[in-house]
Order: C-alpha cells, then structure tokens, then sequence
C-alpha cells in the first residue's frame, strides 16, 4: 500500500522528470531551429587550473560603459552582417521593439558585463592550442533571444575543431 509520503515522492519525481524533459526539448528546438549567430570574442583570461581545459569567453558587444543604467534581465539587440557576425544595435528591456533584421539575445546583469549565458567553453585535455585561434563565438539563438554555445570560429569564421589524436 502506497503512504502519503510516497505519493508525494513520486509526485515530485515525475514533476521533475517533466520538467527536465521540456527544457532538453527546448534546448533541442533552439539547436535545430535557431539562426547561427558568431559573437566576435573580447580578450579574457583563457583557461582554468581547477576545473581543467576550459576557456572563458567574453564578447564585444557584453563591454559596455553604461552598464549600472542597464536593467538585471533583458536583450541585446544586434544585426548580423554577410557573414554571420552580430553587430549590437542597443540593449532594451523587453522583446519588443524589434524591426526586420534585427534578432534578439536574451542577457543578465553580471558585475562587470552582460552575460549571455555562454561564458565557458570546455574542451578535451591538451587541445587548448588549437582554440586560441577562436575569435568568435557560434550561438543558435531563437527568436525569443534563447542560444546555446555551439563551438568556437577562426577569424575565417570557420568552426574550430578538436585536433584528431
């Protein structure tokens, strides 16, 4: 006989389970529906003693000096040009005004930038001579300014791979 307690439990397990699964849903979607977007790299201190082969990324455009007077959530607002490379056109609080060529980048406030939710970029141990070639970041983003880091691009704005051992 299932207890209350139990019921609960398992309430709660399926909840997060649900959960869980619409938000891989959502990343999935974003992946196969969203437009590639490369963010140009801002200069950072490239790599992590303590959690290994990782770069940590900045943009140019999440450098602003007017960053006290922007709002904790919101959008970057940038164009892209020929080749794929978002050039910001403002910061705005919400989702709209949005007009044609313009796509959305959803941030948050950080201490000393915008974050853009892909700061960290990991990669396989011994590898990270080939990724200081990076001078982009690729995102898919949605249309709701939902990305996802996709990997990292030459100044050819060529994808960047793992050197094959």
């Amino acid at each position: 006989m299932l207890t209350k307690r139990t019921i609960i439990i398992l309430v709660n397990l399926v909840l997060l389970l649900v959960m869980f699964n619409f938000s891989v849903a959502e990343k999935e979607e974003v992946l196969e529906s969203g437009e590639l977007v490369l963010l140009k790299l801002a200069p950072v201190d490239p790599r992590s003693l303590m959690q290994g082969d990782f770069m940590r990324l900045s943009y140019a455009i999440s450098q602003t000096e007017e960053l006290e007077k922007l709002p904790a959530r919101g959008y970057a607002v940038v164009k892209l040009d020929a080749q794929q490379v978002a050039h910001l056109v403002r910061y705005q609080q919400d989702d709209t005004p949005l007009h044609p060529q313009e796509h959305l980048l959803k941030y948050t406030k950080g201490d000393w930038s915008i974050n853009l939710g892909a700061e960290s970029y990991f990669f396989e141990e011994g590898q990270a001579k080939v990724f200081e070639a990076a001078e982009y970041g690729g995102l898919k983003v949605d249309e709701k300014g939902n990305s996802i880091l996709i990997g990292l691009y030459d100044a050819q704005r060529q994808l960047i791979l793992p050197e094959r051992k």
